[in-house]
């Protein structure tokens, strides 16, 4: 699990469908808050439509080429559905609904990252399938309290990227409270690791630190057309 890197080339090779199958019921496996299950995985086989979600998220064309590429949808639709079917009236769309079925969909994708990585495998993950929402839903036929949270490339690399460092662990763990005001000589430090990685890294060397990334994105809006997107989907009322 630590020797985890990002994979972005693949080889030709297939997965075998009883390894993949072995992948989807680790996915299963994993933890879900009061057992909504609200998660749902949208197998995408159709070359078309591969090609298509490459370029809505920003032409990454490893969406296309890898052996496997899963959409992973937060996922209300089925709970509605038990609604109905119980004579009950549904009241999706509380914020609180929408936070579980998200964190539903990104446990069950870590759990197919780490059975897929134990078996040689190597994973990318793609956030980019949230700048087109709309193209997405509608190409992939997503109905109401449903929506994609990112997708998963899947394959047998073709590369060997190094390892990327990690914040150090005085950072990331506090013990008992919340420690504001941290030491900045060891994010100072690590700024230094990363800058060093970044310039290292066998492709897309640049030179930056973690710091000024973070203050980069941070100090502007990201795809503020979700809170519309997900208002539209049921899936944010409250």
């Amino acid at each position: 699990m630590k020797s985890h890197r990002s994979i972005r080339k693949f080889t030709e090779e297939p997965i075998a469908p009883e390894l993949f199958k072995q992948l989807l019921l680790a996915g299963q496996a994993a933890a879900s808050s009061s057992f909504i299950q609200g998660a749902t995985i949208v197998r995408v086989t159709d070359t078309s439509k591969r090609l298509k979600l490459a370029h809505l998220a920003n032409d990454q064309q490893y969406v296309a080429s890898a052996a496997e590429f899963l959409v992973v949808c937060a996922d209300l639709h089925r709970a509605v559905q038990c609604c109905e079917q119980h004579g009950e009236t549904a009241r999706p769309g509380f914020t609180e609904q929408t936070i579980i079925a998200t964190v539903d969909a990104a446990l069950m994708a870590q759990n197919i990252a780490v059975a897929a990585e134990s078996a040689g495998l190597g994973i990318c993950y793609i956030g980019a399938l949230r700048n087109k929402p709309d193209e997405v839903s509608e190409l992939l036929d997503l109905p109401d309290y449903v929506y994609a949270v990112f997708g998963l490339c899947i394959g047998w690399p073709d590369q060997d990227p190094e390892v990327k460092p990690r914040l150090p662990i005085e950072v990331v763990l506090h013990e008992n409270s919340y420690k504001k005001d941290q030491d900045r000589s060891v994010l100072a430090d690590y700024d230094d690791v990363i800058k060093s990685y970044y310039e290292a890294r066998t492709e897309n060397k640049k030179s930056q630190t973690w710091s000024s990334q973070m203050a980069g994105l941070l100090s502007r809006e990201a795809r503020p057309h979700m809170l519309d997107f997900l208002n539209k989907k049921g899936l944010l009322k409250k």
